[in-house]
Protein backbone atom coordinates (compact mmCIF):
# COMPACT_ATOMS: atom_id res chain seq x y z
CA UNK A 1 0.00 0.00 0.00
CA UNK A 2 1.05 3.41 -0.58
CA UNK A 3 0.50 7.07 0.85
CA UNK A 4 -2.03 9.76 -1.28
CA UNK A 5 -1.87 12.88 0.14
CA UNK A 6 -4.96 14.74 -0.68
CA UNK A 7 -4.98 18.42 -0.59
CA UNK A 8 -8.07 20.37 -0.65
CA UNK A 9 -8.52 24.02 -2.67
CA UNK A 10 -11.24 25.98 -3.51
CA UNK A 11 -11.80 29.55 -4.37
CA UNK A 12 -11.57 31.75 -1.22
CA UNK A 13 -14.87 33.40 -2.71
CA UNK A 14 -16.53 30.40 -2.20
CA UNK A 15 -16.34 29.50 1.50
CA UNK A 16 -19.55 28.29 2.86
CA UNK A 17 -21.72 30.12 4.70
CA UNK A 18 -25.32 30.02 5.86
CA UNK A 19 -26.76 29.56 9.57
CA UNK A 20 -24.71 27.05 12.06
CA UNK A 21 -27.19 24.39 11.06
CA UNK A 22 -26.16 24.62 7.07
CA UNK A 23 -22.49 24.91 8.13
CA UNK A 24 -23.23 21.38 10.17
CA UNK A 25 -24.43 19.72 7.34
CA UNK A 26 -21.44 21.01 5.24
CA UNK A 27 -19.35 19.52 8.01
CA UNK A 28 -21.32 16.55 8.30
CA UNK A 29 -20.85 15.49 4.62
CA UNK A 30 -17.09 15.88 4.57
CA UNK A 31 -16.95 13.83 8.49
CA UNK A 32 -19.34 11.15 6.58
CA UNK A 33 -16.96 10.93 3.56
CA UNK A 34 -13.81 10.80 5.21
CA UNK A 35 -15.52 8.11 7.61
CA UNK A 36 -16.29 6.32 4.63
CA UNK A 37 -12.76 5.87 3.84
CA UNK A 38 -11.72 5.25 6.89
CA UNK A 39 -14.57 2.42 6.89
CA UNK A 40 -12.84 0.96 4.14
CA UNK A 41 -9.43 0.62 6.52
CA UNK A 42 -8.00 3.18 3.52
CA UNK A 43 -7.33 6.23 5.80
CA UNK A 44 -4.09 7.04 7.12
CA UNK A 45 -4.62 10.23 8.46
CA UNK A 46 -7.84 12.74 8.52
CA UNK A 47 -5.47 15.50 8.17
CA UNK A 48 -7.12 19.13 9.06
CA UNK A 49 -8.48 21.95 7.66
CA UNK A 50 -6.44 24.93 7.45
CA UNK A 51 -6.73 28.64 8.78
CA UNK A 52 -6.43 31.34 5.91
CA UNK A 53 -3.65 33.07 7.92
CA UNK A 54 0.08 32.41 7.51
CA UNK A 55 4.52 33.02 6.53
CA UNK A 56 6.07 32.46 3.57
CA UNK A 57 9.41 31.91 4.28
CA UNK A 58 11.74 32.18 1.16
CA UNK A 59 15.89 32.62 0.55
CA UNK A 60 17.81 34.63 2.27
CA UNK A 61 15.93 35.01 5.35
CA UNK A 62 12.86 36.77 3.97
CA UNK A 63 9.93 36.35 5.92
CA UNK A 64 6.20 37.86 4.31
CA UNK A 65 2.35 37.51 5.07
CA UNK A 66 0.54 34.82 3.62
CA UNK A 67 -1.11 33.29 1.71
CA UNK A 68 -2.15 36.28 -0.49
CA UNK A 69 -5.65 37.68 -0.95
CA UNK A 70 -5.20 38.20 -4.94
CA UNK A 71 -4.84 34.38 -5.26
CA UNK A 72 -7.91 33.01 -6.49
CA UNK A 73 -7.27 29.37 -4.93
CA UNK A 74 -6.85 28.83 -1.11
CA UNK A 75 -5.68 25.25 0.53
CA UNK A 76 -8.08 24.50 2.77
CA UNK A 77 -6.77 21.26 4.60
CA UNK A 78 -5.57 17.82 3.88
CA UNK A 79 -5.79 14.31 4.14
CA UNK A 80 -3.83 11.38 3.62
CA UNK A 81 -4.88 7.78 2.28
CA UNK A 82 -3.78 4.38 1.97
CA UNK A 83 -4.04 2.81 -1.46
CA UNK A 84 -2.62 0.68 -3.91
CA UNK A 85 -2.43 2.79 -6.83
CA UNK A 86 -3.08 6.89 -8.14
CA UNK A 87 -6.03 5.38 -9.43
CA UNK A 88 -7.33 4.24 -6.85
CA UNK A 89 -6.62 7.53 -4.89
CA UNK A 90 -8.72 9.31 -7.73
CA UNK A 91 -11.75 7.27 -7.51
CA UNK A 92 -11.90 8.12 -3.34
CA UNK A 93 -11.27 11.91 -4.35
CA UNK A 94 -14.39 11.85 -6.38
CA UNK A 95 -16.51 12.00 -3.54
CA UNK A 96 -15.18 14.95 -1.72
CA UNK A 97 -17.61 17.39 -0.71
CA UNK A 98 -15.04 20.32 -1.73
CA UNK A 99 -16.72 20.32 -5.26
CA UNK A 100 -19.92 21.61 -4.20
CA UNK A 101 -18.30 24.94 -3.40
CA UNK A 102 -16.05 25.18 -6.75
CA UNK A 103 -12.86 23.02 -5.37
CA UNK A 104 -10.90 20.44 -6.31
CA UNK A 105 -8.82 18.26 -4.52
CA UNK A 106 -4.96 17.25 -5.80
CA UNK A 107 -3.74 13.80 -5.38
CA UNK A 108 -0.09 13.41 -4.75
CA UNK A 109 1.87 10.45 -4.02
CA UNK A 110 3.93 10.30 -0.91
CA UNK A 111 7.56 9.29 -1.08
CA UNK A 112 8.95 7.91 1.92
CA UNK A 113 12.31 9.50 2.69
Amino acid sequence: MKDFLFVYRNDYKNQPTGSPEELQAVTKRWMDWVGGIAAQNKLSSPGNRLTSDGKVVRPNNVVTDGPYTEIKELIGGYSIVKVETMEEAVELAKGCPVFEFGGNVEVREINPM
